[in-house]
């Protein structure tokens, strides 16, 4: 056992994901479900999450620490700026480890940004500065910018650049089918979470879409908004975390959202099941 091996057993569980990132409010400001950061933390944490992904400030924040495993999140860029595409490196693997991060993440975008030899730069180094320090790293690539369109070819395009590149964890968006996701899972060297995208109106949709992703050969998700701002994000969790780690069908798991919850010992959500 070494350190990038027993940090990555925090932050996953069974091998399989169940990361709520919340590293909106840089980008986005206080949106809905992100305003009290502590009560979101505690919420997901109850549903079952393997993970949580902040930024360091939200981190010395915090009031408790979290059950779960904690990822620092290096990245930053706003909506207001010049260029939404462009992401910087805000933080240091140092610090994440003065923080007591189990992982860090970065992000980068692909596709016709003007920055995007700098952020290939960024995310090339930090993998090797996280492989001498035995600490873990999520790459986010995104197919974006003026030349992308986010087809199935571009996504699983930039996913192996953030495996090649040195990442332990790729995150990129789910393709909409399992035939085309397996483009990605089996072009990867690393293992892939899917995003979540927009806020989804339909529990059953995302349930599915991640259902299909496991079967296309994910490892899990890193799903934000749908979990956040979920009316109970603790039982949105806990159904995406049956999915991904229990193995049950979507159609199964939408019972979650249905049932009632109590306490267990170990401190997750027990939802009977109607």
């Amino acid at each position: 056992m070494d350190g990038k091996t027993i940090r990555m057993s925090r932050i996953l569980e069974s091998g399989r994901a169940v990361i709520v990132p919340m590293d909106h409010g840089v980008s986005e400001g206080p949106i809905e479900g992100l305003t009290d950061m502590g009560r979101m933390v505690s919420l997901v944490e109850k549903g079952g999450a393997s993970a949580v992904l902040l930024h360091k400030g939200v981190v010395k924040s915090l009031s408790t620490a979290p059950k779960c495993g904690i990822i620092v999140h290096m990245s930053a860029g706003t909506k207001l700026g010049m260029d939404k595409n462009r992401k910087v490196i805000v933080s240091s693997v140092e610090q994440a480890v003065r923080l007591g991060a189990d992982a860090i993440s970065v992000h980068v975008n692909i596709g016709g940004c003007d920055t995007e030899p700098d952020m290939l730069c960024d995310l090339g180094e930090i993998a090797d500065e996280c492989d001498a320090t035995g600490m873990p790293l999520l790459a986010m690539t995104y197919a974006r910018g003026k030349n992308a369109a986010g087809t199935p070819e571009e996504i699983a395009h930039v996913a192996r650049v953030g495996g090649e590149l040195g990442a332990d964890i790729v995150k990129c968006p789910y393709t909409g089918d399992i035939r085309s996701m397996r483009l990605v899972t089996d072009g990867c060297p690393a293992p892939v979470v899917i995003a979540g995208g927009p806020k989804c109106e339909n529990d059953y949709e995302v349930l599915k879409m991640v259902e299909d992703a496991m079967a296309a050969g994910a490892i899990g998700i890193s799903l934000g908004r749908n979990i956040f701002q979920h009316a109970r994000p603790d039982l949105m969790t806990a159904a995406l975390r049956a999915v991904i780690i229990d193995g049950i069908s979507a159609k199964q798991a939408s019972s979650i959202l249905r049932g009632y919850v109590k306490e267990s010992a170990v401190g997750h959500l027990t939802v009977a099941m109607h």
